[in-house]
């Protein structure tokens, strides 16, 4: 698990930028290199308008700090050019985030983001991929990152009655107390029919079951595969980052999806993604 944090935590980063053949006084492979955001970190920098493309930090009071017209030509190079995402979304959003009377921050700290993490495991002697949900948590004066959910599809086959669990045929009588519960052994004869016993508002918690197998030592982390971020801070939009490995400027943490949404679209969305119920 210790393995697990590290990769996670060396892999953050933040966007990159669009092709270009040069950026500023840079050109050719000196050019490629600023353009590239490398680090997660660097993708909030550049969303906000904290450094430029050569790498140089704006702080409070500096010229250029969140310049509303530097962020315009930033935010146009954090995109993968190579993602279907329709330009008259691309170009509304990004007026929408550095709009005059209202811009639109990301805050690092904030709420409203996670990350997914594809990784492999051994379960049961065999290699399988689980997905796992991380998200910044407040501990003490710093912050940290913590697994908020897991998806394995083979704990989902678990529940595959739920949620909706009633039945004619499986089920304990009412009056069942009055025998001490003496038929509740039709509640084990048949376990995959269990679910049908649980209450009406019960919901399958799929990460009390990997952890549970993590301590057993039935389940064994072997590596990180993808990460890639959901970003749901910006009132109306949905966006997704992921890591682009390329020989040009658009490489980098780059969002390679986008959505204009309401908030109870974000609701069902954050809980398609994370796999809640």
């Amino acid at each position: 698990m210790r393995y697990l944090v590290l990769c996670i935590l060396l892999t953050l980063g933040l966007p990159s930028w669009s092709q270009v053949n040069s950026i500023g006084d840079f050109t050719g492979d000196e050019s490629k290199l600023y353009a590239q955001t490398k680090q997660v970190n660097q993708f909030f920098r550049r969303f906000n308008g904290e450094e430029d493309v050569s790498g140089k930090r704006f702080y409070e009071g500096d010229n250029g700090y969140r310049d509303l017209k530097a962020r315009r030509k930033y935010l146009g190079i954090l995109f993968d050019n190579y993602s279907p995402i329709d330009q008259d979304v691309r170009t509304a959003f990004v007026l929408d985030v550095t709009d005059k009377s209202a811009p639109k921050l990301l805050d690092f700290h904030g709420k409203s983001w996670f990350a997914e993490v594809n990784a492999d495991f051994m379960y049961n002697r065999q290699k399988v991929s689980i997905i796992l949900y991380l998200r910044i948590e407040a501990q003490n004066d710093g912050y940290k990152w913590v697994i908020s959910n897991i998806y394995f599809d083979q704990f989902a086959q678990f529940f595959t009655h739920l949620p909706d669990t009633a039945s004619t045929e499986y089920f304990l009588h009412p009056m069942s107390h009055e025998l001490d519960f003496m038929n509740i052994h039709k509640v084990f004869d048949d376990p995959d029919k269990l679910d049908y016993y649980l209450e009406n508002n019960y919901k399958p918690d799929q990460l009390s079951i990997f952890v549970a197998e993590m301590k057993t030592g039935n389940l064994k982390f072997v590596t990180v595969n993808t990460v890639k971020f959901h970003f749901f801070q910006i009132p109306n939009w949905y966006f997704e980052v992921s890591y682009f490995n390329r020989n040009s400027n658009n490489s980098g943490w780059l969002i390679s999806n986008l959505v204009r949404i309401d908030d109870k679209e974000k609701k069902q969305l954050i809980r398609n993604y994370t796999h809640e119920q």
